[in-house]
């Protein structure tokens, strides 16, 4: 009798342990940068929702800066926890040459552009996206006209930008500005001049939008479709793109890029979801729901929200970095950025 029923405990306990196990596998995580979270309606919201429902697969959500998500990845590389990867460049590249990411072909990834995907298979772009300033148009009526005016007194502890080398704006704002100034010397010159109007360093360009909103910041940092969306609940901000000392705007793609974790525990879960997420379905809700741009040829940004998108880009030049160079320089540069700031 006893041995019966310690068959029966047994074969109940296998059966509950099946069923954990079965409920485990029914999960992915994902580790991102933000602003594809943003808002009671996120884009990101509405297709995991959509996702789970479909497939029954529930979707785990950590967010963190590009470079603070990347920095996670590979400190967990030995017993690795996420799945799926999105960040901006150079993190991702940085990911890839650390051996973060593992090479897959998503569904519909010849719609993609070559200049939007790794030629290797390691990632491909999920948003298009560019890089942009926001500042408080209850405080100023008109966006700043230059980097230049930038230093004013008047916007002393106003001004306030994520950090090169760790948010992937931040690293942003670095290159653009190294641009606009024609070079790294006058680059880092600048940033120490504009040392005495920061406020100081933030791991994360989101959170800076809030502040801007309430006015205890002027100017911060950010990118295109993140601000466009943060709008509707930070009604004050408005994007802006300085000139640099020539008098032209200028900005650079700066796209969220998605990839499969190298050891990723549900890998398979992995690729369902990043093939959802460059479904045609899900693209095609992006600029309304997200502010953002799609990345597939087959799907026409159309509507208002398109429009509102285009329109910010006016009269700014288009300039592509070397991704390439600018991932092995980053630390570098970052080293270079703290030494001229002091921060």
């Amino acid at each position: 009798m006893r041995i019966k029923h310690l068959l029966a405990a047994t074969a109940i306990a296998g059966a509950v342990f099946g069923i954990a196990s079965a409920r485990a596998d029914e999960v992915v995580t994902i580790y991102s940068a933000d602003g594809l979270h943003d808002g009671d309606v996120s884009w990101y919201g509405t297709q995991f929702d959509a996702f789970t429902k479909a497939t029954g697969i529930k979707v785990q959500y950590i967010e963190a800066g590009s470079g603070g998500v990347v920095q996670r990845v590979e400190k967990e590389a030995s017993n690795p926890q996420a799945d799926v990867l999105v960040t901006l460049p150079p993190f991702i590249q940085k990911a890839v040459a650390d051996g973060a990411i593992q090479p897959y072909t998503p569904a519909g990834a010849d719609k993609i552009p070559a200049g939007s995907k790794d030629a290797a298979g390691n990632y491909v772009a999920l948003v298009n996206n560019y890089m942009n300033f926001i500042y408080d148009s209850a405080v100023m009526p008109e966006a700043p006209k230059s980097f230049a005016a930038l230093l004013e007194p008047q916007f002393k502890n106003k001004i306030q930008y994520s950090t090169p080398g760790q948010a992937g704006d931040g690293t942003a704002v670095m290159l653009e500005i190294i641009h606009a100034f024609g070079g790294k010397d006058a680059a880092f010159d600048y940033f120490k001049k504009l040392q005495a109007n920061n406020r100081g360093p933030s791991a994360s360009t989101g959170k800076l939008t809030a502040l801007v909103n309430k006015g205890e910041l002027w100017v911060a940092n950010g990118d295109l479709q993140m601000n466009l969306d943060q709008m509707k609940s930070n009604p004050k901000i408005r994007v802006f793109f300085p000139a640099g000392p020539d008098g032209k705007r200028s900005t650079f793609a700066l796209p969220y890029y998605v990839g499969l974790v190298k050891g990723a525990p549900h890998a398979e879960n992995g690729k369902k979801l990043i093939d959802w997420l460059l479904s045609v379905d899900a693209q095609k809700t992006l600029p309304d729901v997200a502010l953002g741009m799609p990345v597939r040829t087959d799907v026409k940004a159309e509507g208002k929200a398109a429009e509102e998108y285009q329109a910010a880009l006016k009269g700014v030049d288009i300039w592509t970095p070397d991704w390439a160079q600018v991932s092995a320089d980053l630390q570098k540069d970052a080293a270079r950025w703290h030494e001229a700031t002091g921060s």
